[in-house]
């Protein structure tokens, strides 16, 4: 038979209660519970940090909680594999670095809860949580600060990704300082807006933050090239006049192009000189790009970069390589051709579905990933600079070599770029094969000269973005600010009128066309779009029925 017992009273320093067995056993266990909060010397303890999320960074408050219990340190607030491995990072560094932590019961908190951790970010400020909940270090010290790096089990701070994201984040949470790893202290310093302090050690941090040693601020460095971004000059290609206009245009108003030709022609020739064509990337680009960079390149960089990306993936990718994606999103190719070149040769033999996955960032200049455990959006504002041939064997059209495919087949190549797909591209331009002749001509345009052009072309893009226009780029203006930009007087209007019905254009082909032209003037520094702009812009569509599936 049970039997119930009532609890005795709270005495000063606690109480003893009984738990009583069922089925009349008569085992009882005694449990002691506080009555005095004031005995069980429990400490709290904040710092800040922050963690990557996308191609930005987040704020996380970490928190530490020592208490009486069993010896253990637990890690809640969807931290990954990583994050509750700096258990043991953080336990070896602290007593490497000459600080003795008594044993006690630990729990320590990633808020928010409902946002998952991943990384090794997060190690610097549980460190120092940890230090200040064991009064090692004054609470205030870690107050309008943010901490990140990774320890080693001697202490030493080693490098993470995401420097400069991280940084710009501190500056809009109104840090008063960044401590980061002396590594990436420069790439981070580069933002100029809140003072990094780039530490070596978590001895050194303390020492730091205590003032028995205070170490500086990093100072900017300068910019970086880009590996491989600047490519061979245009002199270098012999002939093919019409395809180095039409790149010219591209250049200058952020134009989508296709190149289709025979092998040989030069078109992977042509595509290698799109990047010295262009300008180089303004103090928001290189920060955009920088920050992309640092969060997923191998080798992460030390400062701003300056030169635009050139993404040139092979055929095989997937649509997640393409775009991004992953049980936890990760920027993919479209991301870091982001304000730069994303070449994609032999068009027809990539994915279907990566192919066309690309529409979205084409015509908004960014995607959106959304997966189980996060929804990201990543920044994809790029050209896109495609080439293919006109048929399997590479010859259709060509003049000096017979083409051996049948027709089906000749169809079957081509439908594999779908009608939106090559609606979306601008410039759709033929690179026939060269005689010896122009092989033996060398009087073309070096890229310094052709760049000169394009730069006074988007000095004008960016004074009209200045007056309220919604994009530095010719490429993506619409709405009202294409009408603006791109009125047409009457003989414009029948000569784009006459296009749309011959050719079969669609509105949005016709917005494009509108685009080039506006691009097309600026080059000549014709504040109206002419006829002859538009006539020329119509030669670059000329192409829509001939290759379209």
């Amino acid at each position: 038979m049970t039997s119930s017992r009532s609890l005795p009273e709270v005495s000063g320093d606690g109480v003893e209660t009984s738990i009583r067995a069922r089925q009349g056993n008569d085992l009882r266990t005694p449990v002691r519970l506080p009555g005095s909060f004031a005995s069980s010397k429990r400490m709290l303890a904040r710092a800040t940090s922050a963690s990557p999320w996308g191609v930005e960074a987040i704020p996380i408050q970490v928190e530490v909680d020592l208490h009486n219990g069993l010896p253990q340190m637990q890690i809640v607030g969807l931290p990954d594999t990583a994050v509750r491995e700096s258990r043991e990072r953080v336990r070896s560094a602290i007593r490497n670095c000459g600080f003795e932590l008594e044993p006690r019961a630990v729990v320590i908190n990633l808020a928010p809860a409902d946002v998952r951790k991943e990384g090794n970010h997060l190690d610097l400020a549980i460190a120092l949580a940890l230090l200040s909940a064991y009064d090692l270090i004054p609470p205030d010290c870690l107050d309008r600060r943010l901490f990140c790096g990774e320890l080693g089990l001697d202490g030493d701070i080693r490098p993470i990704r995401g420097a400069l994201a991280i940084a710009e984040l501190g500056d809009n949470q109104g840090a008063n300082e960044v401590l980061l790893p002396f590594a990436n202290s420069a790439e981070a310093a580069a933002l100029e807006a809140v003072p990094v302090v780039g530490v070596r050690n978590l001895a050194e941090t303390v020492e730091h933050l205590v003032g028995t040693s205070p170490v500086s601020p990093r100072q900017r460095q300068g910019t970086l090239e880009m590996s491989g971004a600047r490519g061979p000059d245009l002199a270098e290609v012999r002939g093919q006049e019409a395809a180095k206009r039409a790149l010219e245009v591209a250049a200058a108003g952020g134009h989508n192009m296709l190149l289709i030709g025979p092998p040989g022609a030069g078109k992977t020739m042509l595509a290698r000189r799109l990047p010295p064509l262009l300008p180089r990337l303004t103090r928001p680009e290189a920060i955009a790009v920088t920050k992309i960079y640092s969060l997923v390149a191998a080798d992460p960089p030390i400062g701003l970069l300056s030169t635009r990306p050139f993404r040139s993936p092979h055929p095989s990718i997937s649509t997640a390589g393409m775009v991004g994606g992953g049980s936890f999103p990760r920027p993919g190719e479209a991301t870091l051709a982001h304000h730069g070149v994303l070449f994609l040769d032999e068009l027809p033999e990539f994915r279907r579905d990566a192919l066309e996955a690309l529409r979205q960032p084409m015509e908004e200049g960014e995607l959106t990933v959304v997966r189980a455990r996060a929804r990201m959006r990543f920044p994809a504002r790029f050209i896109l600079l495609a080439a293919m041939n006109p048929c399997p064997c590479g010859h259709l059209g060509d003049t000096r070599h017979e083409c051996v495919c049948p027709p089906t087949q000749v169809e079957r190549y081509r439908s594999k770029i779908s009608g939106p797909l090559l609606d979306r591209i601008d410039l759709h331009i033929e690179v026939p094969s060269i005689s010896l002749e122009e092989l033996d001509d060398d009087t073309g345009e070096t890229t310094q000269s052709v760049a000169s052009r394009i730069a006074a072309a988007r000095a004008l893009q960016r004074t009209r973005f200045e007056t309220g226009f919604p994009t530095p780029y010719n490429s993506a203006l619409s709405g009202d600010a294409l009408q603006h930009a791109c009125r047409l007087s009457g003989a414009g209007r029948s000569l784009l009128e006459t296009a749309f019905e011959k050719l079969g254009l669609s509105a949005r082909s016709v917005h494009r066309l509108l685009r080039v032209a506006r691009t097309i003037a600026d080059l000549e520094d014709s504040p109206a779009v002419e006829p002859q702009h538009l006539a020329e812009a119509i030669q670059y569509r000329a192409l829509d029925r001939r290759y379209q599936a």
